[in-house]
């Protein structure tokens, strides 16, 4: 199949510009984990906060958006449960469940599977409808983590939003910004090539 039929065929998501085979769907999966793994080893500790800034959100949610919400949902499963398993890639080297940040790795789970599904409908596709995909994806991460860190930890709800979400929301923005560009722009480039 040529990128020039498959960029025209609604419903494509970057992952499936290659030549589909179940070795292929498993790759990507494994790749996925892996790239959300090691882009969580880029974390800055936020003072006042058990919760450090880090690559795995952005991670995710391109995750997601680049294989679409089933290969996505599996590879952040596989992120998941590897790392309960024992395996130290986790923001910080950390590994297992008994954390107060798992609420975003379960945030990340479900946010990776919708920015996949808006993805297969264009989400990707422009600046704003790539913008308001991120976005989506990070209001589920934090719809689960921020009440997982209150019950976790202890805190009040809103303190749990002062330690777990305003802190982040200017990296976000960042994030979501890089998004923007790279998104879009490879669908270009790859319709260019066409």
């Amino acid at each position: 199949m040529s990128t020039a039929s498959v960029t025209a065929r609604p419903g494509a998501v970057l992952a499936d510009l290659l030549p589909a085979s179940r070795t292929k769907d498993i790759a990507l999966v494994l790749g996925g984990a892996v790239l959300t793994g090691i882009a969580a080893q880029i974390a800055v500790p936020v003072p006042g906060s058990p919760v450090p800034v880090s690559g795995q959100t952005f991670a995710a949610l391109l995750v997601g958006t680049a294989l679409g919400a089933r290969r996505g949902f599996l590879s952040l499963a596989l992120y998941a449960v590897v790392g309960m398993a024992g395996m130290p890639w986790f923001a910080e080297g950390a590994s297992g469940y008994a954390m107060p940040s798992f609420g975003y790795i379960l945030g990340m789970l479900l946010a990776a599977t919708v920015v996949g599904a808006l993805a297969r409908r264009g989400a990707d596709r422009s600046v704003l409808r790539t913008a308001g995909a991120m976005v989506a994806g990070s209001v589920i991460i934090y719809a689960v983590g921020v009440p997982y860190l209150s019950l976790a930890t202890g805190m009040s709800f809103s303190a749990a939003i002062a330690a777990g979400l305003v802190p982040f929301l200017i990296g976000d923005a960042l994030k979501a910004a890089l998004a923007m560009g790279a998104l879009p722009t490879t669908w270009k480039l790859i319709g260019r090539q066409g």
